[in-house]
């Protein structure tokens, strides 16, 4: 029990350096090198847990989305919105979540396949619009596949555009206007009229979050 309990601290030692190597460099400039310094670790303590950069680097991608289950709503809307309220949250606080978002954007990243995330955010879309679809809340033209990816590929733009600009910190602000924006062309207007878009939703939700751990996720967020 010791043993294995070294082994999963050595483990997320190792990926909370190599994100760290990898948001502060990209994937193609870090090293395995960097990585082993910065987390203090052996080179077989890092082989045996993960073969190679790429590894490391989808090891990262990964661990972004295995912390945190969104709570329960009556309103999958609601759900939809908190999801992406407490990712933009997570980017500004959490370095592992920024690092995942560095690799998944980061276009120089070869031979690193990137699309993991976006796949797996077009899912929990898709599962929780179809829901939302089920109960009524949505308009009647609504895709759910097509909404999924439009609310996906439109927060990428949005979380790079302020990324670059300055470095995440008005990221809620811009993810709030996405929703009042996009949100109204989906949602009928008894529904769209109870949703909380509140630039301090991701921040609630996170508190939120941390004190019921254990509710289950249609899929990691």
């Amino acid at each position: 029990m010791a043993e294995q309990v070294r082994a999963i601290r050595t483990r997320k030692t190792i990926l909370s350096a190599a994100a760290k190597i990898f948001e502060e460099r990209g994937y193609q400039a870090a090293t395995i090198s960097e990585i082993l310094t910065t987390a203090g670790v052996t080179k077989g303590a890092l082989y045996f847990h993960f073969q190679s950069k790429e590894d490391l680097a989808q090891g990262v991608l990964a661990a972004q989305d295995q912390q945190l289950s969104i709570p329960p709503r009556a309103s999958k809307v609601q759900e939809i919105v908190d999801a992406v309220m407490l990712h933009a949250h997570r980017l500004q606080t959490d370095p592992m979540v920024r690092a995942g978002v560095r690799l998944s954007m980061d276009q120089l990243a070869q031979g690193l396949d990137r699309s993991g995330p976006f796949l797996r955010w077009g899912e929990i879309g898709l599962d929780l619009l179809q829901r939302a679809q089920a109960q009524g809340e949505l308009l009647p033209h609504v895709v759910p596949s097509e909404t999924a990816e439009v609310i996906v590929g439109s927060f990428a733009g949005i979380q790079s555009m302020s990324q670059a600009i300055c470095d995440y910190r008005d990221l809620v602000g811009r993810v709030s206007a996405l929703m009042r924006h996009l949100l109204p062309s989906i949602v009928v207007p008894s529904v769209l009229a109870s949703l909380d878009l509140s630039e301090g939703r991701g921040a609630a939700v996170y508190t939120e979050a941390l004190q019921t751990p254990e509710i289950p996720q249609p899929a990691a967020v």
